[in-house]
């Protein structure tokens, strides 16, 4: 094996991978470390590509009038996302529901709004609320609830070390907050009894 230090990759995301391994005590010139930089600069792309994605883009040719009126849920939506504070994974699922006021959108939007969200850096209560005002300002419905559970490998792998605590958040707009019965009726829908 060469002595001579590696050129650094053209991708800088990818060189400051190397430079970590490196820190780290690693051996970046290591045979099963050589393609590791770039593994994780694309890894780590792909779990930000949320940035570049603007919600309105990925609602809009899907908002649809109809004069449906009652509660639309769509409930166990798989989150992964990155804490912002650690850079490790939380993952759950989310539950949304809204109360259309003569707009509908495909119901397969509200994985997408969810993951465009959570393909950032992310704390779970900015994700939970960002997702709610998001719809809130697609549709303009009587009002939207997010319920998102997730596990969060900062407190599972190193900190507190506890792996059965699941953070629970919520956001919830017009007749979701205002009404108790409306509200009550979504918490049982996503099996959460209300207080």
């Amino acid at each position: 094996m060469s002595t001579e230090p590696r050129p650094l990759p053209a991708d800088p995301v990818a060189g400051l991978a190397r430079e970590l391994l490196a820190e780290l005590g690693e051996d970046p010139d290591r045979e099963a470390l050589l393609r590791t930089p770039a593994r994780v600069a694309e890894s780590l792309r792909f779990l930000t590509q949320g940035y570049g994605i603007d919600v309105k883009d990925v609602v809009r040719d899907a908002v649809y009038a109809e004069p449906y009126e009652e509660m639309v849920l769509v409930r166990d939506i798989e989150v992964y996302s990155l804490c912002e504070h650690h850079l490790l994974p939380f993952y759950g699922r989310a539950h949304i529901a809204y109360m259309p006021r003569g707009r509908i959108v495909g119901l397969s939007k509200l994985p997408r709004v969810v993951d465009v969200f959570a393909r950032r850096l992310q704390v779970q209560e900015r994700l939970t609320t960002q997702i709610a005002e998001a719809l809130d300002e697609a549709l303009s419905p009587y009002g939207v609830a997010v319920v998102i559970e997730a596990f969060h490998l900062c407190m599972m792998m190193r900190g507190v070390q506890k792996q059965n605590s699941q953070t629970v958040t919520s956001s919830l707009t017009g007749v979701f907050r205002n009404d108790p019965k409306t509200r009550s009726e979504f918490l049982e829908l996503i099996g959460r009894r209300p207080r």
